[in-house]
């Protein structure tokens, strides 16, 4: 038999099936009998995504390395799928794996890939590198230990993720773990999840009070909860609905404080229904729940879903696996046994248990995270830890959405001995979860909306910090730092004490690498609050401005004092005061350094521009303008923070008519200083023409300000304030972007003019 052959023995009929017709599709699209958009979210929902190539590497810690598919140096790569690898994303509910899967899976990644495989914040496996072609054989090899890539992208339900200690954890209701499982299974490819306008995503936790599932950045998410009904338990849920990061990010609300077990699916069958029915197809930027709650109100939601819950045909699936759910065990490999105080440490262990060695709620055992830095891993790291799962845990195995992965039953006393073979292996970092452990999504290396490098930029923070090591004071090493290479909030920016996200600016023609630094981000209670931008520094500055906010937090902090209770205590403007210096750039000629990005040494620039003295005038006239809307849109925070909704509401709506109107005025220098006539304007010379559109794709940025303007009638709230200063804050990034597709525009026609010209 062949291996293929060999495969199908192992592999469902019906995965096989799909399979083998995802194998003629790529056929079939290659003789140009498949309309590429249709094949895109066919291949999209196979998790076969396409990636950049114009950066040309990867970093590994601080180091970086040329890329290499399958033989030979690759540092730009076509501009099709067909001739250049893409990205596969692998999904794993809940993060759950086996050694078996690891091993296949460090198998792939050789034969496929370039030997990495990424962690990502949603407990997925990603391979970069892999060629259209492969996907098949891939998605065999993966189906036959049980995994699949199927709607690991596209309009569908993505993976199905839990809190990584679930089951082991002290503080938890009950174990999620097979609810999650059940969840996935339930959702994959049914009839009622494939007529999405966006993607869901689902999350389950058990408990409130930590970050392990992070339940309020999801479109759907499930806390454990019980009741006590005469002296008995009931297991249920408090269901949280319409939360999503993104540009603007939304936390999700109560849907109702109490679903019962045998209710979870059949409501999440439910949801999916209005979603599917009511949700937003035109517009792909307001396509997600969240934005269908905000239209509705939770209330007219709740009640839709709940009377398309009473007209859903009864199905089976819905409460079988409750039983088995209840009697959910994990079985650990060996007995439970304790450390012995007289055992004579490895080096480097007792700092590696005080900070990756979680002590589970069941006597003699814990959870040891195996630090990934940048959430990246060898094949060869992969498959000797699946030799180490075999020998110390088994089966317990999980991926983190911190981009790491947990060990589970670990006998303690065989702590030590576990720490020696994974630091042997290299995987012995200490820090998880500590200001160290940063998390970052793949930015300008291989992302296409990438704006700047977020892994480089992490590499080199994980190593600064990691270098001062002890001398950090307690509570800064507690402290959690996050990073996306745009404002999609990969990276989860908005989640964390320190954020950034990748934008740029242009200086004297040349563009420089920059990012927004924002404060006030809540990682527990389940991702408890969102933080916002308090200014955008040049990317080079950036490890400058961990250091003094984290000096300044030591200093000035009182007894016992969390970092977000302290920044809104201090204020923004006082955290911004402290790196308003590093926000300036100095000329090229002083130093050429801010305009490159980390890991990247050629220059990140628009190239060498020759403008003259009107296009000099108007140029600076336009970021004078931008820069005052920065100013307001940073004020907008500090009402905001004072608790003056009205004037945070307003001033970040002026924020944007001042980004607007520097726009406009670089056609229309009079244009009335009044909204309407300013709104009218943009509306007219930039939206409406589709201009403002060519430039990073912004006319959904545009909207904000729309919208905005309409809403006269408008009724302030918090949650509409902190809203509409980041739409402010992104529709100012996009005002920039517009105004350096125009400058480019102009210089170029000015220099094609030129040519024209008789010598």
């Amino acid at each position: 038999m062949t291996w293929k052959e060999e495969l199908l023995e192992q592999i469902p009929e019906d995965i096989a099936r799909e399979i083998d017709i995802f194998s003629t599709q790529i056929e079939l699209r290659k003789q140009g009998k498949v309309d590429e958009k249709v094949f895109a979210e066919t291949r999209l929902r196979r998790g076969a995504y396409g990636q950049r190539y114009d950066n040309g590497q990867r970093h590994d810690g601080i180091q970086t390395r040329t890329l290499q598919y399958p033989s030979g140096e690759l540092t730009k790569g076509p501009d099709t799928l067909w001739d250049a690898p893409g990205m596969q994303r692998i999904k794993i509910p809940f993060g759950g794996l086996s050694p078996a899967q690891m091993d296949v899976l460090a198998d792939l990644a050789e034969e496929y890939s370039d030997a990495i495989l990424h962690v990502t914040t949603r407990q997925d496996i990603q391979l970069h590198f892999v060629h259209i072609d492969d996907t098949p054989d891939l998605m065999r090899r993966l189906a036959a230990v049980g995994i699949t890539t199927r709607e690991a992208g596209g309009n569908v339900v993505r993976n199905v993720t839990a809190c990584p200690i679930a089951g082991v954890c002290r503080d938890e209701t009950f174990d999620v773990t097979p609810y999650a499982r059940a969840c996935a299974h339930f959702m994959l490819g049914h009839p009622d999840a494939q007529n999405f306008g966006r993607k869901v995503k689902i999350a389950f936790s058990g408990c409130r009070e930590h970050a392990c599932a992070l339940v309020a950045m999801h479109d759907l998410g499930a806390i454990g909860v019980v009741q006590n009904n005469n002296g008995k338990t009931k297991r249920g849920f408090a269901v949280y609905v319409g939360g999503g990061l993104g540009a603007v990010p939304y936390q999700a609300k109560l849907f109702d404080s109490f679903v019962p077990e045998e209710e979870l699916l059949p409501i999440v069958q439910a949801v999916g229904r209005v979603f599917s029915r009511l949700g937003e197809r035109r517009n792909r930027a307001r396509a997600r729940i969240k934005f269908l709650v905000e239209k509705l109100g939770m209330e007219e939601f709740k009640r839709l879903v709940m009377e398309e819950r009473e007209i859903l045909p009864a199905d089976e699936k819905w409460t079988t696996y409750i039983p088995e759910a209840v009697a959910f065990r994990e079985q650990p490999l060996k007995p439970p046994q304790t450390l012995d105080d007289a055992y004579s440490p490895p080096e480097g262990f007792t700092e590696w248990r005080n900070t990756n060695v979680y002590r589970q709620r069941q006597e003699g055992y814990a959870v040891a995270t195996v630090t990934l830095p940048l959430g990246d891993i060898t094949a060869t790291q992969l498959r000797k830890l699946s030799d180490i799962a075999r020998n110390y845990i088994g089966s317990n195995v999980r991926t983190t959405v911190e981009q790491n992965i947990v060990l589970r039953w670990v006998n303690e006393a065989d702590l030590p001995g576990l720490y020696a073979e994974l630091a042997e292996l290299g995987l012995g970092q200490s820090g998880a979860g500590t200001i160290v452990d940063i998390t970052a999504c793949p930015g300008t290396d291989t992302c296409k909306l990438g704006i700047a490098s977020s892994r480089g930029l992490a590499a080199v923070l994980s190593q600064r910090l990691a270098a001062r090591g002890m001398e950090l004071d307690e509570a800064v090493r507690g402290l959690k730092i996050k990073i996306s290479g745009c404002f999609n909030s990969c990276g989860q920016h908005h989640l964390c004490d320190i954020g950034f996200y990748g934008n740029s600016r242009t200086v004297s023609g040349r563009k420089v690498p920059h990012f927004q630094a924002m404060l006030g981000g809540k990682w527990q209670e389940n991702a408890g609050a969102y933080g916002l931008a308090i200014g955008s520094v040049p990317s080079r500055n950036i490890p400058e401005v961990v250091d003094r906010i984290a000096d300044r937090y030591v200093r000035d902090r009182e007894k016992g004092e969390a970092f977000l209770d302290f920044t809104r205590r201090i204020g923004k403007r006082e955290l911004r005061a402290v790196i308003e210096d590093l926000m300036q750039v100095p000329t090229y000629e002083e130093d050429a350094s801010y305009y490159s990005d980390w890991g990247d040494p050629r220059e990140f620039t628009l190239g060498d521009l020759g403008t003259g003295e009107c296009a000099g005038e108007a140029i600076s006239v336009a970021e004078f303008g931008m820069s005052d809307a920065e100013r307001l849109v940073f004020e907008a925070q500090l009402f905001l923070e004072d608790d003056k909704v009205r004037e945070a509401d307003q001033t970040a709506f002026q924020a944007m008519l001042e980004a607007a109107k520097s726009l406009v005025k670089t056609e229309f220098w009079d244009v009335p200083d009044n909204p309407d006539s300013i709104v009218n304007e943009f509306q007219t010379r930039f939206y409406d023409t589709d201009i403002f559109q060519k430039s990073y794709g912004a006319n959904r940025f545009a909207l904000y300000l729309l919208l905005r303007h309409k809403d006269a009638d408008r009724e302030f709230s918090p949650e509409k304030a902190h809203k509409l200063i980041e739409e402010a804050q992104l529709f100012i990034e996009a005002t920039h972007a517009c105004h350096d597709h125009l400058t480019q525009e102009r210089v170029s026609k000015a220099a094609a003019a030129m040519d024209d010209l008789p010598i």
